[in-house]
């Protein structure tokens, strides 16, 4: 049964904080695969921590396995851009995502 995730990446060592995250090498096919996931209902929100070094992500999965599994597929992940620092199942206890997301 899926349920939802929040996944916390960090930055890997060939992520260069001197340039934008748009002007990161293979960014054109981060930003495709990401936006795959999204359109698939895989993923629901995500983004970088204000301040940070870590993207938040929410995900709709059958256990983290999966998220690690498709996570390794994308070329930042790949490269070592982003790494997986946490994955953690979420009860969403307050507002919602959408009655036919979850």
């Amino acid at each position: 049964m899926k349920r939802l995730f929040v996944v916390m990446l960090n930055r890997g060592a060939a992520y260069e904080t001197a340039r934008p995250l748009e002007a990161q090498q293979n960014w054109e096919a981060h930003r495709s695969f990401m936006n795959d996931l999204e359109m698939e209902r895989f993923i629901f929100l995500g983004g970088p921590l204000e301040g940070t070094n870590d993207v938040l992500l929410i995900f709709h999965a059958t256990d983290p396995e999966e998220i690690r599994n498709r996570l390794a597929m994308d070329p930042w992940h790949a490269r070592d851009l982003l790494r997986i620092a946490r994955i953690a199942p979420w009860d969403l206890r307050l507002g919602s995502l959408s009655p036919a997301s979850t």
